[in-house]
């Protein structure tokens, strides 16, 4: 399996404390989480030519983990579609944190993918559906303390499964850990990770990456998924968007 984690890489050049939770950025270390024998872990940034993500790269990606945060804006509309394309013919999605405002979770999404949110918080992870492959080995629930809060209304489409939900100190709950599929490709998004904790040093949310990698790993890719016009290309979207297929 191949896999590219994508960071921008810009919190941990400003504030060099991350570092300390982060050694070689936050990108650097998921690439230490994610690889073992059969999974070949690579590391992309917003400062590299094309993002890291070129067409070529991205025909190799069998799972690309996204994390991103303050820069959004920066990413490259083209290397934004070229990212879609490749998830619609079936390369496996991970956003994290954040990454819910990057302009791709939103392009495939189709809504604003806006919450509220609130500085540090403990949370509380429940683990609502234990029989899914994300889940296996996670324990019925575990704290995050300290963790940044993310709560409802979460825009976003109606997952197809719910995985994970979080409660916060202040009464706040989130869906964590949510599901879909878009043409060929598998998308999962997970709540945890923001830059200034060490929320990914913690097991069950390494366990958690591990499982979602493999889950998200696609049997076939790069899947031929013509648009002859504008006009059919709309059509498939609302398909997709709203019957899942």
């Amino acid at each position: 399996m191949n896999v590219i984690v994508w960071n921008e890489y810009y919190h941990e050049r400003r504030h060099p404390e991350i570092c300390e939770f982060y050694p070689g950025g936050i990108h650097g270390y998921l690439q230490s989480v994610l690889e073992c024998d059969d999974v070949e872990v690579s590391t992309a940034t917003l400062d590299d030519p094309e993002c890291g993500l070129t067409d070529e790269t991205l025909d190799q990606t069998d799972v690309l983990v996204w994390w991103g945060h303050a820069k959004h804006h920066l990413v490259p509309d083209e290397v934004v579609e070229r990212v879609y394309k490749h998830v619609i013919a079936g390369m496996g999605l991970i956003v994290l944190h954040s990454g819910h405002f990057s302009k791709i979770f939103r392009r495939l999404m189709g809504t604003s993918c806006t919450l509220k949110w609130r500085a540090k918080d403990k949370e509380r992870v429940w683990t609502v559906m234990p029989e899914h492959p994300i889940a296996k080995g996670v324990p019925e629930s575990f704290s995050l303390d300290p963790e940044e809060m993310y709560g409802e209304r979460f825009d976003i489409p109606a997952p197809e499964e719910l995985i994970f939900l979080g409660w916060f100190k202040g009464g706040e709950i989130f869906r964590s850990g949510c599901t879909w599929r878009r043409g060929h490709g598998k998308i999962f998004y997970f709540q945890p990770g923001h830059e200034d904790y060490p929320t990914f040093c913690n097991e069950n949310i390494q366990t958690i990456l591990r499982n979602a990698v493999r889950w998200a790993c696609p049997e076939e890719k790069n899947i031929a998924v013509d648009f002859p016009n504008n006009i059919f290309k709309l059509i498939y979207m609302n398909f997709h968007l709203f019957y899942n297929i």
